[in-house]
């Protein structure tokens, strides 16, 4: 019974959520603080389900540019991880996006960035225009470096793309990590705790092209390390309190 509530509520928000939010989107399209405003109002759907946020962000400056690379977990990461998108941020998704009716339409409208990633080619040229525009522009962007959804799997192996574009634009990188949601039930009242914890900006402009592979190694260490005591503190903040 509960899931079928919590799945109505979440189709009565989509829906305004995708008809309000296109046509903000639509006076100002591509603005550099659209996702923001749509990440803030998706992050807080977690209570309606059932989810507890815990959050430990730096307060960065929109007008420097970085590089935010997350852990891509599930579904779930929609109504997790936008509650730190900060300012002038933009993500990087797959182009297949733009197909998803209305959802990819507002996807694009909002500035995010699509790419090709079955076409190696077409994904480096665009990473390279992205390096360029976040040094144009000021612009920051959030990558999901593992490529696809772990899916209760830990954190994958990360792609280079991200760490070649930080090291190209002198971005520094800042790892964004979101304990396990593997727990999140909708036919469940209480889905327990989520904390995401921003990590230390890692600076890049001293680094050259051939550090990308081990930036991302570094990178993935310090994700991996961080996940791994979040899961820690998660499941001890969700044990029942003795009485």
């Amino acid at each position: 019974m509960l899931l079928i509530f919590r799945s109505l509520i979440l189709a009565v928000l989509l829906v305004l959520v995708t008809i309000g939010g296109g046509l903000y989107c639509l006076l100002r399209p591509r603005h550099r603080n659209n996702v923001h405003f749509m990440a803030s109002i998706f992050s807080k759907v977690a209570p309606i389900l059932g989810i507890k946020l815990i959050i430990r962000d730096k307060k960065h400056d929109d007008t420097e540019s970085q590089i935010f690379v997350g852990n891509h977990q599930n579904n779930f990461d929609l109504f997790t991880h936008t509650a730190v998108v900060p300012k002038g941020t933009v993500s990087l998704g797959k182009k297949s996006l733009a197909w998803i009716p209305f959802f990819g339409q507002i996807y694009w409208l909002s500035g995010n960035i699509l790419i090709n990633r079955s076409n190696r080619h077409s994904a480096v040229s665009t990473m390279s225009k992205v390096a360029e525009k976040i040094k144009q522009t000021g612009l920051s962007v959030w990558i999901f470096p593992e490529g696809t959804r772990s899916r209760g799997r830990g954190l994958l192996p990360l792609k280079s793309g991200a760490f070649h574009t930080a090291i190209q634009s002198g971005a520094p990188i800042v790892p964004v990590v979101a304990s396990s949601q593997d727990h999140i039930n909708l036919n469940h009242w209480n889905n327990g705790v989520v904390i995401i914890e921003m990590l230390e900006p890692i600076v890049t402009e001293t680094l050259e092209k051939s550090d990308a592979r081990s930036l991302a190694d570094d990178v993935y260490q310090r994700m991996k390390n961080k996940l791994e005591e979040l899961n820690q503190e998660a499941q001890l903040l969700m044990r029942p309190k003795a009485l």
